[in-house]
């Protein structure tokens, strides 16, 4: 992926085959169009892919006394952010591809509550990957209830798991999160095409070195169960078409 040529642009959109677009975003910028789309009432789907030119920490909704130490602190250059959505610390960077998919309330993908609602999502990312000939699966609720958690990890969005996200080989491959308001609700993926750089997370928020092995541990990457780099658009280009596929036609963003 050329990243290095995008690091002056905050946003740019890159056409796919089939005329959808990758866009290429600072995390900042990604959380302003996450935040923008719950603005107004959400009447149809919208869907956004998003890859990341430069790392960039994202902390969670209950996060902030994190976020605010981390700004003070000032370890990293790393852009740090603050969501609305729940969860943990995610490090996006080029080794991330994350969608944003926004919904009205009543929609019927959102119809059992919070945890049923993101069924459909780690099946579909499970079955996207699996295309791609990765044993992925989306973790459902019973089997996860069986899995050892590190608690040492409860603070990074990939330290853990949660039903439907998605595992290879036992490890986290795809992290999903959500932001329920009155307006609409937005769904989050990130899916790991490789290895990420573990250290900036743990350096931005001062983190023993451990966590580093313990989160290297706990996650895999596309590249790392395939043995070679997965192409990041023809990966995005099958993410929104599937998306496509499940939600219909979706209507233009609430401020591109």
């Amino acid at each position: 992926m050329p990243v290095a040529a995008l690091a002056s642009s905050s946003t740019r959109r890159r056409p796919g085959a089939a005329g959808t677009a990758l866009t290429l975003v600072r995390a900042t910028a990604e959380q302003d169009w996450n935040t923008r789309q719950l603005a107004t009432p959400v009447t149809a789907p919208r869907v956004r892919v998003w890859a990341y030119p430069a790392p960039g920490v994202v902390f969670g909704c209950a996060q902030a006394a994190l976020h605010g130490e981390a700004l003070r602190a000032a370890r990293t250059q790393c852009e740090l952010v603050q969501r609305r959505a729940g969860g943990g610390a995610v490090l996006t960077g080029p080794w991330m591809l994350s969608s944003s998919i926004v919904l009205p309330p009543q929609h019927r993908l959102l119809a059992g509550g919070t945890v049923t609602s993101y069924r459909w999502l780690g099946i579909l990312h499970a079955g996207l990957l699996r295309d791609f000939g990765i044993a992925a699966h989306a973790l459902a609720p019973d089997e996860l209830a069986r899995r050892p958690s590190d608690p040492a990890l409860a603070w990074a969005c990939f330290g853990g798991l949660s039903p439907w996200e998605v595992i290879a080989g036992g490890r986290k491959l795809v992290g999903l999160a959500q932001l329920r308001r009155q307006q609409g609700v937005l769904l989050t993926t990130g899916t790991l095409l490789q290895r990420p750089d573990w250290s900036l997370l743990c350096r931005a928020l001062g983190r023993p070195d451990d966590d580093v092995a313990r989160l290297d541990a706990a996650t895999t990457s596309c590249a790392d169960q395939l043995g070679t780099s997965i192409h990041i658009e023809t990966l995005a280009d099958s993410l929104q078409q599937m998306l496509t596929d499940v939600l219909g036609d979706c209507e233009p963003e609430n401020g591109s």
